[in-house]
């Protein structure tokens, strides 16, 4: 029980976990939208898999259904070509009698069988707790509620570079004016690598994100970009300048400006509104 525990029993779990977040529209807190057409059908062959494994009996998957004893009646060697039974004893003898010399003399097979004795506790042990860790977590996952990935692991996660999987075609777009569906991923990508700054001065922008600290008393809009999953998930941040207080970090707000061209040639957003909002039901960029 312990082992399909481990096996079908774990991964059960994790299916039903994915099919309840698709259902109530909370997937996308750990995976990519796009990838919700793979993640679901998965989970449900998964539990089918599960649902047939139970067909199989306790522990019939160690039995091969058939007898490797010497001198047994092997069902994959064909009757005409079997050996003598004289001569199966006379190796089972000789076999016997080289691990008993072996064993006298000290030799290698005497200690390689303590050695092994030894390392199946251990290896006992290991599973074991391997194990209640899994089945912790686990358990975790299905008591508490899903959430987002915090501020914090947002700052973490902050290089002070742009998301890495930003395109040159970002920047060309918003040469040409068409910003009204970028993020705050896609903006950060054109603050980091745009080459003519005055060419994207005075464009109006609104932006959600939550607040990080920033430069000057001045404070970041950032949001999380993913590409597959929250694990890949990067930091991209914007710099805004406020008439007003900066809110404290970790506060989800929407930012109304333009885009402006500092005296050191950067850019960033000058804010002509700063309003608090609550989290949004999909709080990453993709």
């Amino acid at each position: 029980m312990w082992n399909r525990w481990l096996g079908v029993g774990l991964a059960s779990c994790l299916a039903v976990v994915t099919l309840w977040l698709a259902a109530t529209g909370r997937l996308a807190l750990y995976i990519n939208p796009s990838s919700n057409w793979f993640a679901v059908p998965m989970a449900v062959l998964l539990l089918v898999g599960a649902a047939l494994s139970f067909l199989l009996p306790l522990g019939a998957e160690a039995d091969h259904g058939h007898d490797h004893q010497f001198g047994g009646d092997h069902a994959h060697t064909p009757p005409a070509t079997r050996e003598p039974q004289a001569r199966v004893d006379a190796y089972r003898e000789g076999v016997v009698s080289t691990r008993s010399a072996r064993s006298t003399t000290g030799g290698g097979t005497a200690h390689s069988t303590t050695g092994g004795r030894a390392a199946r506790p251990m290896g006992a042990t290991i599973g074991a707790v391997g194990g209640v860790a899994a089945s912790a977590v686990m358990l975790s996952i299905l008591l508490l509620p899903p959430a987002s990935l915090s501020a914090e692991i947002a700052q973490t996660r902050d290089v002070g570079a742009a998301p890495l999987f930003a395109g040159t075609d970002v920047v060309n777009l918003a040469t040409r004016g068409d910003t009204s569906e970028f993020g705050v991923g896609d903006w950060a990508s054109v603050f980091a690598t745009a080459t003519n700054p005055d060419a994207f001065e005075g464009d109006a922008v609104t932006l959600t994100g939550f607040v990080t600290p920033g430069d000057d008393g001045a404070f970041d809009l950032t949001r999380l970009v993913i590409t597959h999953c929250v694990i890949d998930a990067q930091s991209a941040s914007v710099p805004i300048a406020a008439a007003v207080a900066a809110p404290a970090t970790g506060v989800w707000v929407e930012v109304t400006g333009t885009v402006r061209s500092t005296t050191a040639g950067a850019l960033q957003i000058a804010a002509t509104a700063v309003k608090r909002i609550a989290e949004p039901k999909d709080p990453y960029e993709y």
